[in-house]
């Protein structure tokens, strides 16, 4: 399951990854109906639900933030709000590298992408490194 951050959420950036991923996309908000989800409460939820990748633009409160567990993924897509359109290429993108193929691989690690460079870390990894090959 993807999960899109508020920011994300607009149908026109679901629709972009529902065309490649053929797994469920959801909104943040989807999670929890009815309540504002603040950041600092996001892991927590995201590690309630079946091992989720989770999409956000905010790298400022999640990149080297976020208290990373194995049972969600966190990909911090550097772009400003005017680029969301980017997003569903740079995720897919992300998606496809053997680092992040399957959802189990994914899981327990943190990712910022932008255009030229990809960068991570984990649970078992805390020191942020380049993904190779991107």
């Amino acid at each position: 399951m993807i999960v899109l951050d508020e920011q994300l959420a607009r149908l026109a950036v679901r629709d972009a990854i529902c065309r490649w991923y053929s797994g469920k996309v959801v909104a943040i908000n989807d999670l929890r109906p009815g309540t504002v989800i603040k950041d600092e409460a996001i892991p927590s939820l995201l590690a309630r639900h079946g091992m989720p990748t989770f999409v956000t633009l905010n790298s400022a409160d999640f990149w080297q933030r976020v208290p990373i567990t194995d049972r969600f993924c966190v990909v911090c897509v550097a772009l400003p709000g005017s680029r969301t359109a980017e997003v569903s290429l740079l995720l897919r993108r992300l998606l496809r590298h053997p680092l992040c193929r399957n959802r189990a691989r994914r899981m327990g690690h943190v990712f910022r992408v932008v255009t030229a460079r990809a960068q991570m870390y984990s649970v078992w990894d805390p020191g942020p490194r380049q993904l190779p090959d991107w």
